[in-house]
């Protein structure tokens, strides 16, 4: 049975908001990082392209197993295991160290993503079971940098930046952050204490780091057009490898 979506330029911008000649870029990084090698079973039904394709559409529009798989002309069990070879081959690139003598600035924040796994997340604020996701973009590109493994959605953003890897990453690099950071030794707008109102500088200084850190916002809002970051059915590293493979596709739309 012949399936109704293919890697053509119609289908490849509507889901994953690529040209095709960046596409075909992201194409030989997944082929790079053995994307065409066998799974283990029997051979594969479709071509990578359209494997990625496969992957594409179901973060883009969350849709289940069975529904995917007859705009594929495929069966289920074939949708579930692509997914689940290719996913992790889509993962962002690690950060480029920091260049002597080049000022960067990076963003971090957090936010909460709901996902069925229980072992993954906790009851949060929103009285959903949901998990911290914390992400750093530069300031300039507004390109994702990183992101850390999701943390449970009731530990506070300072707590999961301290247990992830980003302090490591972000070393050498100048990073802000809003007020749930305090404490971490990133750059945080200034507290206002009682009594104390804060200096005309200050405030200043504040709506400058607002203006800034809304970066950040942006990227997420941008990141969670991709439904599978709006309840996410994965299991184990699915909501990571997920995160990772939407800032891959984030980064290629917004360099092109």
């Amino acid at each position: 049975m012949r399936g109704v979506l293919r890697a053509e330029p119609l289908w490849v911008e509507t889901f994953t908001g690529l040209r095709m000649d960046r596409f075909e870029k992201l194409l030989r990084v997944v082929r790079e990082r053995g994307g065409n090698g066998p799974g283990g079973g029997r051979p594969w039904c479709l071509p990578l392209a359209e494997r990625v394709l496969l992957v594409a559409v179901y973060y883009r529009t969350n849709l289940t197993m069975r529904q995917l798989a007859p705009l594929f002309g495929i069966s289920p069990a074939t949708v579930c295991r692509g997914i689940k070879r290719l996913r992790p081959l889509l993962a962002l690139e690690p950060a480029p160290r920091p260049v002597a003598g080049v000022e960067r600035l990076w963003i971090v924040d957090g936010t909460l993503i709901p996902v069925r796994d229980r072992t993954v997340a906790a009851s949060s604020r929103d009285y959903r079971f949901s998990a911290n996701v914390q992400v750093i973009i530069d300031a300039e590109t507004r390109l994702v940098v990183a992101s850390a493994r999701p943390a449970p959605g009731n530990k506070a953003d300072a707590h999961v930046w301290r247990e992830s890897d980003l302090p490591a990453t972000a070393a050498g690099t100048t990073v802000i952050a809003d007020g749930a950071y305090l404490g971490t030794g990133l750059i945080v707008p200034h507290r206002r204490r009682a009594g104390r109102p804060l200096l005309r500088g200050q405030e200043e200084d504040n709506a400058e780091h607002r203006r800034v850190r809304a970066r950040v916002e942006h990227t997420f809002a941008r990141m969670k057009h991709w439904k599978i970051l709006r309840d996410c059915r994965q299991k184990g590293d699915g909501l990571h490898h997920a995160v990772q493979a939407v800032a891959t596709l984030h980064n290629l739309a917004l360099a092109g």
